[in-house]
């Protein structure tokens, strides 16, 4: 389990990241608005290296965006089943049954969140 300090820096850098993301769209946005009327700074944006970058940024945020989907299935479907009461017969069979069948109610979820998280190395879609 990660400590506290794992997740603290986590959750900052998701905070830079995010803050990032904004400058970049706050940029695209005013080189957008420039480009018809500046022929120059229309080819610049247009060369193929340009276009290679923002496509390798808009796969990295499509597998992000699907990842962080799955992610959050996981964790508050996780969360919603420690939030029911437990029922107070834990020797009856059927509610051992029940707690079995709730432990393994979402492993698709959480095969997947393993097999995002295992894929670091894997290129973006």
């Amino acid at each position: 389990m990660p400590d506290t300090n794992y997740m603290d820096d986590v959750h900052m850098r998701m905070l830079r990241v995010t803050e990032d993301l904004r400058a970049i769209q706050r940029e695209l946005n005013c080189a957008a608005m420039q480009a018809p009327g500046d022929p120059e700074l229309m080819e610049a944006l247009s060369q193929l290296p340009e276009i290679e970058s923002l496509e390798v940024l808009k796969s990295a945020l499509d597998q992000m965006r699907h990842f962080l989907w799955f992610y959050v299935q996981v964790m508050t479907s996780g969360a919603e089943a420690e939030d029911r009461p437990r029922q107070s017969a834990p020797s009856s069979s059927g509610t051992r049954e029940s707690a079995l069948i709730e432990k393994f109610k979402h492993p698709t979820d959480a095969a997947l969140l393993r097999h995002y998280a295992d894929s670091k190395t894997r290129k973006p879609n």
